[in-house]
């Protein structure tokens, strides 16, 4: 194939820094809003503001005057542009049109204004009246032989107290089909460690930071990905901390970074040295580096040295034993050929772990999307259990969630699986009888509509067709539905793909002010660490006609439940009363929720293992065995790369900001692939030619993405990384964690093909 310049060229600054603080001044220009966007900035993540529509990082424990990123500041600019998607636009485009732009050019478009509706006849989306949109919903919610046929979706965007209603709507109407976002990211820790701790969050408090004395940061690119979090590495950095992090790609954040709030370091061009021990895993390598730690661990106490907490391990845990039998039965060998580290390096990071009384470990999604990422979290447990790394400051499990309300929906029942207890005080609080069968996760859900089980599709937020795996299994299977209902900020391309009918109801935005017949209102937020604050919108609506996500939750259910037991109405005016329902609901955390809620601060949920307290059937922590060392299926093909999709440093989630990714050195392309030197050589590959990755299944499905630019990059051999969502037609519905259906995109076994493959064009 014909070869090209690469859209490559390596990023030798600092992350951050002045590059961070033109970023942020060029997209608050690029949307029209510098004056507007400028003054909503003081007002985000502060008391009386709103809570940052962007990644979940708390706000800083000793609160800045600025408590915002790059990554902040763009999701804030794209939510407030002057763009506008109304009915003026959606006459000029069809469907079909509108289908063969870029995701970056429908984010670019601006914000949706008002509620549509798809002709089939035109081929276009054309106005419909609020009322007349619910009672189409009403209509077909109603018609359905079975509640289980619908499918109703959250995104982490959706606040507490619209997602508390969704959940009830959904169990009065008669079904657990909760699927969301948390089942594609971080489902691993919301089902694997309670068995392990007790709860499925993390344990560690923004304080945490100030007191640690070493950090492990696992497959997380923080510079992109919760750039927050960054000044409290800086800090730790500063008084020496040492930070080991733990990932397949070098990213330009973990190594150097400039705090663009630091007058002195944007002044002097100075930076921080983020990693002390960079450990360049493998793809698929993690839990073997965490059983060679442990190894060391116990090889070190067989040598008469006291590297464990004892005293901890006998109040606190169960099933040492086991976990010391199978650690030990791993050979040093194995250990280094399964995660690609050296016995080294393996070792010194055991020591500076042992030479730690207070250790945090974080880590995103590169640990929580593997074959056996749920087994693989109780690992990073057991690591911290050895020493006590639990209920004491400084120490504990932080994985660092994505959107920002993704836990605290779950927290108030967006979930499939729900407990018997929540169900029968839902029950009790309510007046009606909730279903007690479990429902479906999202794999469940395509797998529904694709067999024409499920029937209806509504989206609160998010786009779920671009962040679901099988891209073109996953589209022909939604085209099967009687009606999708995209509840949004921003056009993207979840309308595009949909049903016979199907809605577009533009919502009010996260910083702009809820106006009800009481007067302003706020919702609020649970951010990665369990705290609950509240988010008040400062910014003007951007049309009259867009409706708050509490009122449309509200007015679903009134045209689907004539007879429902539960004021609707009521909830539509008086967000306070929801409070009191969700503290009803969930006594043990919320408790005076509409009084705690007014601290400027908000307030902390508990979390038992901070106490030493485990909520689990025998009251221990548990060492939890898990037998090998792979995370992911062995693929008997020599040519197999082990490829993982990453976001790019100008995206959050699915939304692209632009086609550039500048930590990564990439400008104007996004169908990139990115390849070890040695695996370019062995394929006969170069820089810059065009390639084909084709995924290695046996389910006679062929899933192949063509077009993409070979750009040479520090990955260790055998391991390769694509951008998300482009890349997730190669990713297969059944390639996920075995206990909680959350997809294996970090570990896709694919092929590279060079011009016309055996098998014939795709």
């Amino acid at each position: 194939m014909a070869e090209r310049k690469p859209p490559y060229k390596p990023y030798e600054k600092p992350a951050g820094g002045w590059g961070a603080a033109a970023a942020t001044a060029r997209v608050l220009m690029e949307q029209s809003v510098l004056t507007k966007g400028s003054k909503a900035l003081l007002s985000m993540n502060q008391p009386g503001g709103f809570k940052c529509p962007s990644c979940a990082f708390p706000d800083a424990a000793h609160r800045k005057k600025l408590e915002f990123c790059e990554n902040g500041v763009k999701a804030l600019a794209h939510e407030a542009t002057k763009g506008r998607v109304d009915r003026d636009f959606f006459a000029a485009h069809s469907v079909t049109d509108l289908a063969a732009k870029s995701d970056y050019w429908l984010e670019m478009q601006g914000r949706l204004t008002e509620p549509m509706r798809y002709d089939p006849d035109s081929d276009h989306y054309v106005p419909v009246s609020w009322d007349d949109a619910f009672a189409l919903i009403g209509r077909h919610m109603r018609g359905l032989d079975d509640p289980n046929r619908a499918e109703l979706y959250t995104s982490g965007r959706t606040a507490n107290e619209p997602a508390f209603l969704f959940s009830v709507f959904g169990r009065e109407y008669g079904t657990n089909n909760f699927p969301d976002c948390a089942n594609m990211c971080h489902e691993p820790t919301s089902r694997g460690l309670p068995p392990s701790i007790g709860i499925g969050k993390g344990t560690v408090v923004m304080e945490d930071f100030d007191h640690t004395q070493a950090i492990f940061i696992f497959g997380q690119n923080t510079g992109t990905n919760s750039p927050r979090m960054m000044g409290n590495l800086v800090e730790a950095r500063k008084r020496g901390v040492p930070v080991v992090a733990v990932n397949p790609m070098p990213e330009r954040a973990l190594m150097k970074f400039t705090d663009p709030q630091d007058a002195r370091q944007m002044a002097t061009f100075r930076s921080t040295d983020i990693a002390s021990e960079f450990v360049h895993i493998k793809i698929g390598g993690d839990l073997a580096f965490l059983k060679g730690m442990m190894r060391a661990l116990f090889e070190a106490e067989e040598s008469g040295r006291s590297v464990l907490d004892h005293d901890f391990i006998r109040e606190h845990t169960d099933g040492l034993d086991a976990l010391r039998d199978d650690i030990m039965s791993h050979g040093w060998e194995d250990i280094v050929a399964s995660s690609g580290i050296s016995e080294e390096q393996i070792r010194r990071c055991a020591e500076i772990y042992a030479d730690s009384d207070a250790t945090m470990i974080s880590y995103g999604m590169g640990l929580t999307q593997h074959q056996e990422s749920a087994g693989l979290l109780q690992q990073v447990a057991n690591l911290l259990l050895l020493r006590g790394n639990f209920g004491k400051p400084g120490a504990g499990i932080a994985p660092i969630r994505g959107h920002s309300n993704v836990q605290g929906d779950r927290t108030v029942g967006i979930d499939e699986m729900p407990t018997e207890a929540y169900l029968d005080r839902l029950g009790e609080v309510f007046g009606f009888t909730p279903p007690r069968a479990h429902g479906h996760h999202v794999l469940d859900a395509l797998r529904a509509m694709e067999s024409g089980q499920a029937r209806v599709f509504i989206g609160f937020g998010g786009n779920f067709i671009r962040a679901v795996p099988d891209t073109a299994r996953a589209e022909a299977a939604m085209r099967r539905l009687d009606l999708t209902v995209g509840i949004a900020t921003k056009l993207n391309r979840g309308h595009l793909v949909h049903g016979s009918d199907a809605l577009i109801l533009p919502v009010i935005a996260r910083s702009e002010i809820i106006r009800t017949a009481k007067g302003e209102e706020f919702v609020t937020i649970e951010d990665a660490m369990a705290n609950v604050t509240a988010s008040r919108g400062v910014l003007e609506p951007a049309a009259e006609t867009l409706m708050s996500e509490t009122e449309i939750v509200c007015r679903m259910a009134m045209a689907t439940l004539p007879d429902s037991v539960v004021p609707w109405a009521d909830y539509i005016e008086d967000y306070g009363l929801i409070r009191d329902r969700i503290a009803d609901v969930y006594p043990e955390i919320y408790t005076g929720f509409s009084d705690r809620i007014r601290q400027p601060e908000g307030f902390h949920l508990a979390i038992p293992p901070r106490q030493r307290v485990w909520n689990t059937p025998n009251g221990k922590a548990n060492f939890l065995v898990m037998p090998g060392l792979e995370m992911d299926d062995p693929v008997d093909d020599p040519q197999m790369l082990r490829l993982a999709t990453v976001r790019s440093h100008d995206q959050f989630n699915t939304t692209i900001y632009s086609e550039n990714d500048r930590y990564r050195g990439i400008r104007g392309d996004r169908m990139v692939l990115f390849l070890n030197g040695e695996d370019m050589q062995a394929r006969g590959v170069s820089q810059g030619q065009s390639v084909a990755l084709e995924t290695i299944s046996n389910d006679n499905i062929r899933r192949r993405v063509d077009g993409l630019t070979v750009v040479e990059y520090p990955l260790p051999p055998g391991s390769a990384a694509g951008y998300f969502p482009e890349l997730n037609p190669l990713l297969p519905f059944d390639h996920h964690d075995r206990l909680t259906g959350t997809p294996a995109a970090k570990s896709i076994p694919v092929r590279i093909l060079i011009g016309e493959h055996p098998s014939g064009p795709s």
